[in-house]
């Protein structure tokens, strides 16, 4: 295996299991809440922004290198980024009304939220500030993507199961299900070892 296809890899296990978006940088928590309650929405909605980080990293980063970084105006980045993410999130939100209205009517408010998903426009954000070259940055971004998949996935896994929970009233519902979200944050930040 050749040191760029290693690192490449590397990249993308690094940013979905160690440093996962969610459960390590707390990033799209939002999303991660609303709409874990059951598994196939929630794979959607990772499905939706794995779709818009991939390809937000994949236009944002020529913009950065090619238009913003020799136009001397770094500075409008995060509006540039902003602009290409909500665009690309209403290309999701039109495919997805459009061949699949049920799960459009069940993702509600949190569609239109990926556009301000800290999740989205953190991976963005990371590769031009640590000045990632392309095949990293769409390695973070995928790397990320899955992270956030998996995240959501496992959570709503668990969520389906504590429905059927009878104990205290004033822990059934989003109190358990932030005690169970915190446990996986801690079980993730044991993975930061593997890299020692």
């Amino acid at each position: 295996m050749t040191p760029y296809i290693y690192s490449f890899l590397l990249a993308i296990v690094s940013s979905m299991l160690v440093d996962n978006v969610v459960l390590s940088r707390f990033y799209g928590i939002c999303s991660f809440i609303g709409v874990s309650n059951k598994i196939k929405s929630a794979f959607s909605m990772g499905v939706a922004v794995m779709f818009v980080t991939v390809f937000a990293a994949l236009i944002c980063w020529p913009i950065y290198n090619y238009i913003l970084g020799p136009l001397n105006i770094p500075f409008m980045d995060t509006l540039t980024y902003i602009l290409v993410i909500a665009s690309l999130v209403q290309v999701v939100g039109l495919f997805i009304k459009k061949y699949s209205a049920p799960l459009y009517k069940s993702f509600g408010i949190y569609l239109p939220l990926i556009t301000t998903n800290c999740a989205v426009l953190g991976v963005v954000q990371s590769n031009t500030d640590t000045a990632l070259g392309f095949g990293l940055s769409m390695a973070n971004a995928i790397g990320t993507s899955l992270g956030f998949i998996l995240a959501i996935v496992v959570f709503a896994c668990i969520r389906e199961r504590l429905e059927q929970y009878n104990g205290n009233k004033p822990f059934k519902g989003v109190p358990l299900a932030l005690v169970v979200a915190a446990l996986m944050a801690m079980a993730f930040m044991g993975l930061g070892g593997i890299g020692a």
